[in-house]
Order: C-alpha cells, then structure tokens, then sequence
C-alpha cells in the first residue's frame, strides 16, 4: 500500500484521522494494517508514548474480552517483574531512538504504553511483541489468544 492509503486505512480502523506520522510494521497477508509504529510525537508536538499500536479490529476485540475479563491483573500477577521492567525499559529506548539528539522540550515517557511499572494495556504489549518486541506481557496475550482461538 501507499503511505497516503494507508493513511486512508489506518483512519477507518480507528475512525478518525491520525494525530501523528506512523508506519505500518505488521501487515495481514491481504496487506491490511496490524500494527503502526507511531512518531514519538503527536503532529501538534504532544509527546506521544504509545509507540506501537494495534490497529486490527479482530485483534482489538478478542484482546478487549481478555481485559474485560481481568486479563491485566491477571497477566501482572503472573509475568516475572523483572521480565517486564526489562520490556519496558527496551519498548522505551526503541521510542526514545526517533527522537533528534539534543531535542530539549517535553518527552514521552513511561514504558510500554507509557506505563512505567506493571500493566495497563494488553493491546499496547500485544502491539509491540507483534511487532518484533520481546515482552512477556505480549507472550502472555497470545497464549490466551490462542486458546480462544482468535490469533492474527
């Protein structure tokens, strides 16, 4: 796809017209958008910690029951604390390299959906072990995912 298509794209799925410059990292193979790869900046300059994000309406559903369900206290209570400090700290430093050196103004900041400790949003870590990232949070996703039966 096009960037200006996939902007088209990318704005239906969300329904409204992205506030930052994104790339598509995860495609399904029919080309749809899975997952962006948003700039660490909103395009009025807000600071913009949600580096990757799900944007696949099936994916965003099922995840969605899983929390409905308890699934972020119940992923925080059973993911290694460290594992998922480590996450965080790789998630933010990936953020934190789009960023010009010497940059000065306010920054994002936090971790994994701009959280710096525990957990907030199974889609945020399901968005970024989608996209490449080592996250025990995202692991923890997809086997629930897979065991109803609802994976990409």
């Amino acid at each position: 796809m096009s960037e200006a298509a996939d902007r088209a794209r990318v704005g239906e799925l969300l329904g409204r017209e992205p506030q930052a410059q994104f790339v598509v990292v995860v495609r399904h193979p029919s080309g749809d958008p899975v997952v962006i790869r948003n700039a660490a900046f909103l395009d009025d300059g807000t600071p913009m910690p949600t580096h990757y994000w799900l944007v696949d309406p099936g994916l965003l559903r099922a995840i969605s029951r899983i929390e409905a369900d308890g699934g972020v206290k119940a992923a925080q209570a059973e993911v290694d604390v460290a594992e998922l400090e480590a996450a965080h700290a790789r998630y933010a430093a990936d953020r934190d390299e789009s960023i010009r050196p010497g940059y000065l103004g306010p920054r994002p900041s936090g971790g994994i959906g701009g959280t710096r400790q525990g957990v907030k949003c199974l889609h945020a870590h399901y968005a970024y072990l989608l996209a490449g990232g080592s996250d025990p949070v995202g692991d923890w996703v997809q086997r629930h995912l897979e065991t109803e039966g609802s994976t990409a």
